[in-house]
C-alpha cells in the first residue's frame, strides 16, 4: 500500500536495520502485559507477534529493496557517506539552500525530482544524533545535491544546519529516497502549486523539465507570507525570461510596502483566479506545502471535475492524508 511505501522509504532514510524491529516487537508484547494484564494471554500474546511478525517482514522485505536499489545505481551507496557543503546561500529570511559533494570526489546516484536527501547530523552541540529529510531543489546532475532548509523557531536541526553549518564542513548523508516524485512525458502540461518551503521539491520538479525542455506549458504557482520569505524568486523570473512556456504567479498573505509593485495576488490561493490557465486537458498537478493549504488546493481542483489521478502530493508523516 501507499502508506507501507511512504513507511518503508522514511525508515530507510533513518538506515533501520531488520534486528530493529526484533527489539520494538519485544517491547510491544511487554507493553501489552504490562498495560492489559488481564486481557493478556498466552494466545493472545501469540497472536499479536505472529501480527507484528508479518508485518515487520513486509518491511524488511521493502526496505532491503530500497537499499539495494540505492546501492546499485551509477553513483550509490548504502548506508552513510561524508558530504562536504560546497555553499551556503541564504534564499529567502527562512530558507538557506546547501550545496554538498561527495568527500570521495566520486559520483552520486540520481534520483527522481520530489524525493528527498537523508541526513544524520552529529555535534557536540547537539544533545542527540539527529536524523531529518530536506528535499532536494535542484535536477539530478550526477555531481552533486542541493537541499534547502527553512528554519523552524523550535527546530533542532534547522537552527543548527542554519546558525552552526558553514562551507567546508562534513556531513554524514544517506541515498536519496521518497515517494513523491514527477515522471511525465514530455507533452504532459504540468502545474506546481507551493506553500511555504513546500517550492523546494517544485523547485527540482521545474529544474529538471526545464533541463530536458519539457515541450507542454508549464505553471508554478506558490504562496507565502511575502516577497522577503519567497525563496528562489530571483531564479525564478530569470527562468521565466528563458522559457516561454514558464508562467508564475505568486499569493502573498501579508504583503510588505515594498511588495507594493510587484505582481501577485494577496491572500489565500485561490484558484479560480486563474481557472482558464491552468485547466488544460491531460494536465499534471503537483502539490506541496502545510497540510490545510494542500487539502485547500485537492478541493478546487476536484471541484472542477480534475480526476484523482491527475493529482500528486506529498505529506510529511506517514499516518498523515488529505
Amino acid at each position: 500500500s501507499s502508506a507501507v511505501e511512504r513507511i518503508a522509504q522514511k525508515h530507510t532514510g533513518f538506515s533501520i536495520q531488520p534486528e530493529q524491529y526484533d527489539i520494538v516487537g519485544h517491547h510491544l508484547l511487554e507493553t501489552i502485559k504490562e498495560l492489559a494484564p488481564d486481557a493478556a494471554t498466552p494466545e493472545v500474546i501469540n497472536a499479536w507477534a505472529k501480527a507484528y511478525g508479518a508485518l515487520a517482514g513486509i518491511f524488511i522485505g521493502r526496505e532491503e529493496q530500497l537499499y539495494q536499489q540505492s546501492e546499485q545505481k551509477i553513483g550509490g551507496w548504502r548506508g552513510k557517506r561524508n558530504f562536504v557543503v560546497k555553499e551556503k546561500e541564504p534564499q529567502s529570511t527562512l530558507i538557506t539552500s546547501f550545496l554538498l559533494e561527495p568527500v570521495d570526489g566520486e559520483p552520486v546516484a540520481d534520483y527522481l525530482p520530489g524525493q528527498y536527501l537523508n541526513l544524520h547530523l552529529t555535534s557536540p552541540k547537539l544533545t542527540h544524533n539527529e536524523f531529518r529529510q530536506y528535499s532536494l531543489c535542484q535536477a539530478p546532475n550526477g555531481k552533486n545535491y542541493r537541499i534547502a532548509v527553512k528554519r523552524e523557531p523550535q527546530g533542532v536541526a534547522s537552527n543548527f544546519m542554519h546558525d552552526e553549518v558553514q562551507v567546508g564542513d562534513i556531513l554524514e548523508v544517506l541515498p536519496p529516497s521518497g515517494d513523491f516524485f514527477m515522471q511525465v512525458s514530455t507533452d504532459t502540461p504540468v502545474v506546481l502549486l507551493s506553500g511555504g518551503v513546500g517550492l523546494t521539491p517544485m523547485r527540482a520538479m521545474l529544474d529538471q523539465l526545464l533541463t530536458t525542455q519539457h515541450q507542454a506549458d508549464i505553471h508554478w504557482l506558490h504562496a507565502c507570507e511575502n516577497s522577503s520569505q519567497h525563496a528562489f524568486k530571483n531564479d525564478l523570473a530569470e527562468r521565466q525570461k528563458e522559457h516561454s512556456n514558464l508562467t508564475t504567479q505568486h499569493w502573498y498573505m501579508h504583503p510588505t510596502e515594498q511588495d507594493s509593485a510587484a505582481g501577485f495576488h494577496q491572500g489565500l490561493m485561490d484558484l479560480n483566479a486563474v481557472k482558464e490557465q491552468i485547466m488544460m486537458d491531460n494536465a499534471h498537478y503537483y502539490f506541496c506545502g502545510p497540510l490545510p493549504f494542500m487539502a485547500m488546493i485537492k478541493e478546487q481542483l476536484l471541484a472542477w471535475g480534475i480526476s484523482e489521478d491527475r493529482l500528486h502530493y506529498e505529506v510529511f508523516g506517514p499516518h498523515e492524508t488529505l
